[in-house]
Parts: C-alpha cells; sequence; structure tokens
C-alpha cells in the first residue's frame, strides 16, 4: 500500500509540476531542494509514474556513496509498501536487488560510469537523476559529461536532472545548456549554531593526521551537548580511525555509540540509518522494518536509549539519521589528493566547506528543531571555502583518463566539464595508461585498456588482475587485488600477506566486503586463465622466518609470493629496495620507512601498497607491503629498468661505472676503467657548472687579467669578451681547450692555468689584444715613481695608494675613459679618505686629513699645498 499521507507531506511536492515542466520543455533541469525535503525519495518515484496516472518511465538515481543507495532504494520500496528488488532496487559494488519489475533503479555514480561504457544509450531508460551532484566527485562529474553526450548525439529524449541541496545552480545549469533550475521549499526546522571552538591551541591536519587534541575536544562538546540538549547525537568527524578514537573516549557515556562508515556492514548501515522512529527522508514516521539502533559491533541497542552516531561525509547527504536533534562537527573532512613527484596517491585531511557544514547542520533540523555545534569559531567559519574542491582539480586522473579514452575523447577536450582537468595531472595519467599497455601512443585504448575499463577497479589494479591471473591464477590474484582495493584495517597490520591469511579467516565486516568483492572479481576474470594446480591455496602454509630476521619467508607458491607479484604488478614504480635500518628507496626514488615494530624490517625488497608522507618528512611512511625477490621486481618494473656505461660529476668528482638501474635502485655497478672521453668531458662540464670556476688553477694575475676583461666588457662591451661564469661556461671550447679534453678527473681540472686560458678569448683578430694594458693597466705609475696595481673587482677601478705619493697630482687619473676611485692610505697604510675626484679633495677636504694624520705621524711631510708640492715615499730626515 502507498504510503500516500507521507509521499503528500513531503515538500519537494510542490516543485514536481515545476520540474516535469522544465524536462518536458528543455530535458534537463538543475533540482536544488534543501535537506529533507524528498528529493532523493519523492521524486524518483514522480518522475517514474509510480505514483498517479502518467506514463510509468524507467528512472536511474545515481548516489556517490553505497550506503546512500542502498538507503534511498529502502526507503522508496516502503513508500510504495513494497520489498526491495520489487518497482524500487539497487545495484553498488557487488550487491544488486533489482527484479524484472524494477522501474527505479538506485546505482552508484561508479556503476553507472560502467554501465554507460558498455551501452551507450542506456537502452530502456527514460530519466536519469543525478544526487548530490555538489559533491564534485570526479565519477559524478564524470557520468554528467557521458550523459550530455549521449544526449547530444544518440539519446535526445533523455532526461536529466542535477539534484543537490547546496550546489553550484547557476554552475550546473550552464553545463545542462542553460537548463531551467527548479527550487524546493525549505520546510526543516530551525537549527541553533552554538559555537565551540577548542579552549587549546590545535595543530592543523596534515596528511591523515589529525591532532588528539581535537578530538578530545570534540568528545567533550559530544558530553557537553548531551548534557545541554534532548534527542540523539550526530557527529561528524573525518574518518575512521577518528571515529574509533573518539569512541573510546565516550565509552562511559549512558548511551549507544554507533558509528557509521563507508566500511561498516551493510546490515549494521541500514540498521543505523532505520533507527528507531523512521528511515531515509524526514518524515518522522517510523520505519516498520527499521531496528531501535545498532552499536558499533553491529548489535542491536536498547530501546528509549539515547543514541550518539558518529560518522563520516556518508551521513552529510542523502540519509536521515532518525531521532537526530544535535549535531556535533569536528569540522574536517577527507579529499584525495595526489602527490605526482612521489607517485603517492591518498586522501588528505582538509577543512569542511561552507556547504558541506551547511549540509551537516541540517541533519540536527530534518525531523524537529535541533542544534548543531561547530567545533570552531564564527571568525573562523567566514574563511571556509565555499564548496568542496572538485575531485577533478586534486585526485589522480589515471581512472578518469582510461574512461574518457574509451569513451573516444582523450585529451578529454570534448566533454562538457564544470571545471578542465590540469594539465599535467593528465599527462601523468596518460603515462601510466601507456606504461601498463591501456592506451596506445595516439591515446585510444587498446583492447586490454578496454577490459580494464571495464573491471570497476582502478587501472593499475586492473593491470594487476589481468597480468596476476596469468602469472598466479584468477582466484588468488583476485583475493590480492580485492585487498588492494580497499585497505585493510590498521590492525590487520603492514605486511600484506599476513593481512591476507587475516581477511581469509576473519568474521568481521572488513572480511565479509573482500569475500564479495573476490567473488566478483573472480568472476570477472572467468576463464581468462585455469588455477595452476601446483599453487595451491595456502592458509595452513607455514611462515618461517625471512633471512634471519622475523620477516616472512619468500618460497615457491607462498603467500609472501602472490602477495609481493600482485602488488609489484600494481605499483611497479614503488618497488622499494632496503637501505637498512627499516629504510627502503622506492624505485619512483621517494624513500620509504617501516614502523619500528613491523615484521617487514629485515626484508630487502618490498613492493608498497599503500604509503603516505608524514608532515615535515622527506620520506613516506609504508603502512601496507609485501616482501618480493629481486626477480620479482626486475619483471614488474621492466619499464624502469636502463643499463649502460655512466659517466658523471659524482660528490666532487667524475665517477665512471657501468651501471644497471631500476629507476633510482642500482642493481649492479662496477667501474669503469677507460670512459668515452666525451662524457667525461660533459661530466667535468657538469661540476664546473655546479662548483663553479673556482675548480679551476687561479693566481693573483688570473683573477686581475679577468677583473680587468670584465671591467672592459662592462665599459666598452665587444670586442671585449664577457667573462661571467655563465658566459665562460657557455664557450668553453673557445679558452679551455685543448685542457678539457685531455683532463679525466677533478685534479686535472686544477692544474688549468686559468690565466693563459683566459688570454685566448682578447680580441687578438681584431688587434685590440694589444691595447689590454692600455687601456685597463695592471699598475698606474704615480708622483712619487711608485707602480700601484688597480683594482677592477668592483664597480669603479680602485687605486690604493699613500697620500704622499699623490702630492702635485691635479686630477684623477682614469682608465679606459673612466676615473678611479682613489683610496688614499696613510703612512702605515690604514686608510685615511677616499675619493673619485682628487682635485676636489686637495681643495676641500686635505685640511681636515693633513691636520689629524699630521700630529699622528710627524716625521712626514705634511705641506700646505699638496698639488703643489713634491711626491715622495720617505719621510722628512731620509728625505
Amino acid at each position: 500500500m502507498i504510503r500516500d499521507d507521507i509521499l503528500g507531506s513531503l515538500p519537494v511536492h510542490t516543485a514536481l509540476p515545476a520540474l516535469e515542466r522544465a524536462l518536458d520543455g528543455h530535458g534537463c533541469a538543475v533540482l536544488c531542494a534543501p535537506p529533507g525535503t524528498g528529493k532523493t525519495t519523492l521524486v524518483p518515484l514522480a518522475l517514474a509514474g509510480l505514483l498517479g496516472d502518467g506514463p510509468v518511465r524507467r528512472v536511474v538515481v545515481a548516489e556517490p556513496r553505497r550506503i546512500a543507495a542502498r538507503a534511498a532504494a529502502r526507503r522508496m520500496a516502503w513508500l510504495l509498501g513494497e520489498r526491495v528488488g520489487e518497482r524500487v532496487g539497487f545495484t553498488v559494488r557487488g550487491e544488486r536487488a533489482v527484479g524484472r519489475a524494477t522501474v527505479v533503479e538506485v546505482v552508484t555514480t561508479g556503476v553507472l560510469l560502467q554501465r554507460l561504457q558498455r551501452d551507450p544509450e542506456l537502452a530502456g531508460v527514460d530519466v536519469v537523476i543525478l544526487d548530490e551532484c555538489h559533491e564534485r566527485h570526479l565519477d559524478a562529474d564524470t557520468v554528467a559529461a557521458f550523459l550530455l553526450d549521449v544526449r547530444a548525439a544518440l539519446r535526445p529524449e533523455l532526461r536529466l536532472v542535477a539534484a543537490s541541496a547546496t550546489t553550484d545552480a547557476a554552475g550546473w545549469a550552464r553545463l545542462l545548456g542553460d537548463a531551467p533550475v527548479v527550487t524546493a521549499r525549505d520546510v526543516s526546522y530551525p537549527v541553533e549554531v552554538v559555537w565551540a571552538p577548542p579552549g587549546s591551541p590545535v595543530r592543523p591536519p596534515h596528511g591523515m593526521r589529525v591532532d588528539p587534541v581535537l578530538l578530545t575536544h570534540v568528545a567533550s562538546v559530544v558530553r557537553r551537548a548531551l548534557a545541554e540538549r534532548d534527542g540523539d547525537l550526530l557527529c561528524f568527524l573525518p574518518g575512521v580511525g577518528e571515529i574509533g578514537r573518539v569512541a573510546g573516549q565516550l565509552a562511559e557515556l549512558d548511551a549507544e555509540v554507533l558509528q557509521v562508515h563507508g566500511r561498516a556492514p551493510a546490515a549494521v548501515q541500514d540498521a543505523v540509518l532505520a533507527g528507531s522512529s523512521g528511515s531515509l527522508g524526514s518524515s518522522g514516521v517510523s520505519d516498520p522494518a527499521g531496528s531501535s539502533g545498532v552499536s558499533a559491533a553491529g548489535v542491536v541497542g536498547s530501546p528509549g536509549r539515547r543514541r550518539v552516531v558518529l560518522a563520516t561525509a556518508v551521513a552529510e547527504s542523502s540519509l536521515t539519521v532518525p531521532g537526530v536533534r544535535i549535531v556535533v562537527d569536528a569540522g574536517l573532512a577527507r579529499e584525495p589528493r595526489t602527490d605526482h613527484a612521489r607517485g603517492l596517491s591518498a586522501l588528505t585531511t582538509v577543512r569542511v566547506s561552507q556547504a558541506g557544514a551547511a549540509q551537516r547542520a541540517g541533519r540536527a533540523g530534518r525531523e524537529a528543531p535541533g542544534t548543531v555545534y561547530r567545533c570552531w569559531s564564527e571568525a573562523e567559519d567566514i574563511r571556509l571555502t565555499r564548496f568542496p574542491s572538485p575531485e577533478i582539480k586534486v585526485a589522480d586522473l589515471t581512472a578518469f583518463a582510461l574512461q574518457t579514452a574509451c569513451w573516444g575523447d582523450p585529451s578529454a577536450e570534448g566533454l562538457a566539464l564544470l571545471d578542465l582537468p590540469p594539465a599535467g595531472a593528465l599527462a601523468a595519467a596518460r603515462s601510466v595508461l601507456s606504461a601498463i599497455g591501456a592506451v596506445d601512443e595516439a591515446g585510444r585504448p587498446t583492447d586490454r585498456g578496454v577490459r580494464m575499463s571495464r573491471l570497476g577497479l582502478h587501472p593499475r589494479l586492473a593491470r594487476a588482475l589481468l597480468d596476476g591471473t596469468a602469472e598466479v591464477g584468477a582466484r588468488r590474484a583476485a583475493e590480492v587485488v580485492a585487498l588492494l582495493s580497499e585497505e585493510p584495517p590498521r590492525d590487520y597490520g603492514d605486511d600484506l600477506a599476513a593481512a591476507w591469511r587475516t581477511a581469509r579467516r576473519g568474521g568481521d565486516g572488513y572480511a565479509t566486503r573482500w569475500r564479495q568483492e573476490v567473488r566478483r572479481l573472480t568472476s570477472a576474470t572467468n576463464g581468462e586463465r585455469p588455477e595452476p594446480d601446483a599453487r595451491r591455496d595456502s592458509d595452513t602454509a607455514a611462515s618461517p622466518t625471512y633471512g634471519s630476521g622475523p620477516g616472512p619467508q619468500v618460497g615457491s607458491g607462498s603467500d609472501d609470493v602472490v602477495a609481493g607479484i600482485v602488488t609489484a604488478l600494481a605499483f611497479p614504480e614503488r618497488v622499494a629496495r632496503a637501505r637498512g635500518a627499516g629504510a627502503f628507496l622506492m624505485v619512483s626514488g621517494t624513500g620509504a620507512e617501516l614502523g619500528q615494530g613491523s615484521g617487514l624490517r629485515s626484508a630487502e625488497w618490498l613492493a608498497v601498497a599503500v604509503a603516505d608522507r608524514p608532515a615535515h618528512s622527506a620520506s613516506a611512511r609504508v603502512r601496507l607491503a609485501a616482501v618480493i625477490d629481486e626477480d620479482t621486481a626486475r619483471t614488474a618494473a621492466a619499464h624502469l629498468r636502463v643499463a649502460g656505461d655512466e659517466v658523471r660529476w659524482e660528490d666532487g668528482d667524475v665517477v665512471a661505472r657501468r651501471v644497471e638501474r631500476l629507476g633510482a635502485v642500482d642493481l649492479a655497478v662496477r667501474p669503469l676503467k677507460r670512459p668515452e672521453p666525451g662524457l667525461v668531458r660533459h661530466a667535468l662540464l657538469d661540476g664546473l657548472a655546479r662548483h663553479g670556476l673556482g675548480l679551476l688553477h687561479w693566481t693573483r694575475d688570473a683573477h686581475g687579467l679577468r677583473e680587468r676583461l670584465a671591467f672592459l666588457h662592462r665599459e666598452l662591451g665587444a670586442p671585449w669578451p664577457d667573462v661571467s661564469d655563465a658566459a665562460l661556461l657557455s664557450r668553453t671550447e673557445d679558452w679551455l681547450e685543448p685542457e678539457l679534453s685531455r683532463a679525466r678527473r677533478r685534479s686535472d681540472l686544477e692544474r688549468i692555468d686559468a690565466g693563459q686560458a683566459l688570454r685566448r678569448l682578447l680580441p687578438w683578430a681584431s688587434g685590440d689584444a694589444a691595447r689590454l694594458d692600455e687601456l685597463a693597466p695592471e699598475r698606474i705609475e704615480v708622483p712619487s715613481g711608485s707602480r700601484i696595481r688597480v683594482e677592477y673587482g668592483g664597480p669603479q677601478p680602485v687605486l690604493a695608494v699613500k697620500l704622499q705619493e699623490l702630492f702635485g697630482l691635479g686630477e684623477t687619473p682614469r682608465v679606459a675613459g673612466v676615473p678611479v676611485l682613489v683610496h688614499l692610505l696613510s703612512p702605515a697604510g690604514r686608510p685615511a679618505a677616499v675619493t673619485a675626484d682628487l682635485a676636489s679633495f686637495w681643495r676641500d677636504g686635505y685640511r681636515s686629513v693633513r691636520a689629524e694624520l699630521r700630529g699622528r705621524y710627524p716625521r712626514h711631510p705634511w705641506p700646505e699645498d699638496p698639488s703643489a708640492a713634491v711626491a715622495t715615499r720617505r719621510t722628512n730626515n731620509r728625505r
């Protein structure tokens, strides 16, 4: 029996006529409906014609998460008085509940993407609804672009709705060809905002790390909120680890402490969402299929007790956790990031966006007036970004690049996307696809690439599944790939083979999902290659120590061998060789370190499955890896193997050796006795570029010559040469030959006379070389008869001379027309005055200098008129 009373009370009901008109006239529409209005449940049923006398249409609803897809289907089926799988069904990875009579099917965006690749026309589908499009997941953006292509080229009658509570309506409207925007009225209850920032400093999040001080504060805010307000409480935290730590601090509460996240078993998720007062939506009417509450372990809780639900972002949208009147928001979220330089992709912790915070707060007002406690200040709230970062801007684009290649647009330039993919990230993705044989040189998908795209895996894991099947059999390859597709819980440890054995034996939620994924992947590769008889399951195989350490042994057919082979096939750039003390070097050039208690520390080679880079660390931290041997490393990373003679400047000298290398990892190194002269010369030039021309032999005269030439080049220009480091290094063949070509090591450079070499650059051809001493003399004769050296190293030539030796000189000496800067010295050689205008000094400055020096040096002449006096180097007595 259809629950017309509930359906009629949902606020989005009033927007249905406008939505129908928009779709009839334009074919596309943007639906903005606040949380709790029924956009996820009523709109699909209405468009499918299940609530009236209109024609029945087949509707596909795309949700960003499996938990939301299951909950939405269950809620709609309940509203129709049916079971899931009749007229309303769902399909998520590893689970399907759809029958012949199904008209409304709720799927994840990943499932819809795979369906579009297999059947671009979406035969039989009349309407597609993209729910929660504000979250800007990469799959959702890709699906939207593909659907617009389908409408333009194949199915102009296909209707498309972009729906969200908080979205960039104008942007989506433009993307859908200036589609109408339909807005449903907001009837959610008022939500009071309580600002609850921490009282002590909190370190900002970095990578996956969240300051424990913040988690302790969140737990205290939860206790405070329960004391100040009535009703159940929903607390938003960034990840499973943080949920567990906060749950541990709330163990003493007189309440059910529940956990909702993507890793929880489906039954636990569904039961938490059913609760005691309803299910998905905001009607507040009890769902007969629900339960009264589920603990973190999935046990039904006691009726009447208050509930504290600790949740990740899965509870932000599409879901109503019944009974919730209080929201505590930690203010953090997780977004994907890719470090292309290190070849590492991982989730990172970021501040929640304003849109995300609004969605979270709305959970408190779905059924009655509520309160949100925000664990940050009102001033900080203003600085939050409006929307979360689009995944296409920050995530690994390898899967996206394969999807677009299979769609027929490898460059993605012809796709209608809200944001274009970064060129560098897309180029890196194409490089990976080329290396694993998924695309050809033109970027078109190979047959192998098409098969990879249909496995529902990241292309790296698809490669590992296909190639691993040929190596270890379909079942065992599928088991390892299933481990890699969803990282095992931390308590499984960092040894992938050991985690594999734990998953086989385990009865937890992760092990259940792992078995489902294994069945799916095995079925997907069925018939690729029969299981080798010699490589049977080894659950009971002994696992002796690796070498003399605590690590596992790599033996033929063991779990360790299989795990290592498949992991290395998935991540060849993360094959790593030991450097000692738990440190490794990946072939990508990134350092990696194991934890102190890891059993993998004695391994010589690892295939790293999961790693991240802690704050202020140059090396990645290994979180999951498998032991491999050198042969496996060579095979998996064969495209990175190079061998040949290597002559380069290293550690301050020329190093010549014959090298075999796997990326950044040296496999074999032997000295090279007779290196090719050209390579040696190139290495020596590299050394000169790194350490400067000071590697040559520079006398005082050589330095002086260089300074004189630099002065002439600066003042007169050509034909006087530029003798800067850059200029000299760019024309070494003009002045360092033949000595440079004869040199073999640093000591040979140190014997090259730089001054003699520089003279080769003098303008001999024009005859100007003969004027060097005239234009920039090394020394100038002063009136006393002394020949004083001129220093050309500064911006102006400097003549440092004792004052008495210039008596009688009326004008400042010049070189190349430039007056020298005269440093006048006392009889003891100490600075007395500086002038570039000697005549002015005799006239104005000499009197004060004379008065000072006359008392100090009475035995030296100090005439009143120095311009008419006789220069001397002697005292009065000696004169």
